[in-house]
């Protein structure tokens, strides 16, 4: 059996991983200006926590969708092309909370600047809710037949599946950007970031544990059980700690239940990538979707050297990043007056 497709088939789960760990609570941070956010100043801090490595998070969404299509072009195929309409919705919300990030500061009024909070939360709901959903159909199947092909018109993918995977992803990504929030921000927000983990965690979680123990109930292993029993215990740590205020256990707890989540669903699903329901004779496998071991092995050269740079490139950023944004870090909103030439 060849090494090579099992590697990259971990390969892409950390990317997703990664994916959602990081992004995660930028999305959640574009979700909170509309739902804890209540004064201008407030929202400026949270866009000022996650303003240098928002763009750099976003990396690894292109990486884990590149890295599909080089190692996996078969399962990239069918699932992308099934999932054309609601794609095109997460790269529209993407596209909308880019450039609400950026454009939100170049104007001085209120009707501009809910303008841009309202593009930024519902891009970063909408790019949430349909990586989510696409992850979820991943992993519990779509109607493709024997050549790979979808069956059934435009919402053959709206399913109870996508729903809970798009709703897992929406609520994991509020609890870790509050996690987040409350480490990163001083002031109101820390508060405020406090009291909604506290408050909603355990509510908005329960999507993601449907899905987590659902995978597990159908293709779940031993090993498996005991990564749920991982995350299981380290939400619950993660949590008990938020409630004590201690923001950087919280959202490392946070972080351990995702990364143990995560890798207990991919673990149950293999060797399929992408599950068909219609007969499992259709699934395709890391085996019969994989690119040849040449091009596997160029990629895997390739991502040895590039992957340790590009990894200690983002950390060094967390690093200079560190510390707390709080009220007095925000200057006062201000015109800006064209400097007046004399002679």
């Amino acid at each position: 059996m060849d090494v090579l497709p099992t590697i990259w088939f971990i390969a892409i789960a950390i990317l997703w991983s990664g994916y959602l760990l990081l992004e995660g609570f930028d999305l959640g941070v574009g979700m909170h200006m509309l739902i804890t956010g209540r004064s201008d100043k407030e929202r400026r801090v949270m866009l000022n926590t996650i303003g240098p490595v928002w763009d750099g998070n976003e990396v690894w969404l292109i990486t884990a969708g590149a890295a599909t299509f080089a190692a996996f072009p078969y399962w990239y195929a069918s699932l992308f092309s099934s999932l054309y309409l609601p794609l095109l919705f997460v790269l529209l919300g993407l596209i909308f909370r880019a450039v609400a990030i950026e454009y939100r500061g170049k104007g001085n009024t209120d009707r501009w600047r809910r303008g841009w909070d309202l593009a930024l939360g519902l891009g970063s709901f909408v790019a949430a809710f349909g990586v989510g959903a696409m992850l979820g159909l991943t992993t519990t199947g779509l109607p493709i037949n024997a050549n790979g092909d979808r069956v059934g018109g435009a919402f053959a993918w709206f399913t109870p599946a996508a729903l809970l995977g798009g709703f897992a992803v929406v609520g994991f990504c509020l609890v870790h950007a509050s996690a987040f929030l409350a480490l990163k921000s001083d002031g109101v927000v820390r508060v405020k970031a406090g009291k909604f983990f506290t408050r909603w965690t355990p509510i908005a979680l329960l999507p993601i544990v449907a899905w987590v123990l659902y995978i597990q109930w159908e293709n779940g292993k031993l090993v498996t059980l005991a990564i749920i029993i991982v995350a299981v215990i380290a939400v619950v740590w993660g949590y008990i700690n938020g409630r004590a205020g201690r923001e950087g256990r919280a959202f490392l707890g946070t972080a351990i239940f995702l990364l143990a989540g995560v890798a207990s669903i991919f673990v149950s699903v293999f060797p399929v990538v992408l599950p068909s329901t219609l007969d499992p004779a259709f699934d395709l496998t890391i085996f019969n979707a994989a690119s040849g071991s040449y091009t596997l092995g160029v990629m895997t050269w390739v991502a040895g050297f590039a992957l340790p740079l590009v990894l200690a490139y983002q950390s060094w950023t967390y690093w200079v990043f560190r510390k707390r944004v709080g009220d007095n870090h925000i200057p006062d909103v201000h015109d800006i007056v064209p400097a007046i030439v004399t002679k």
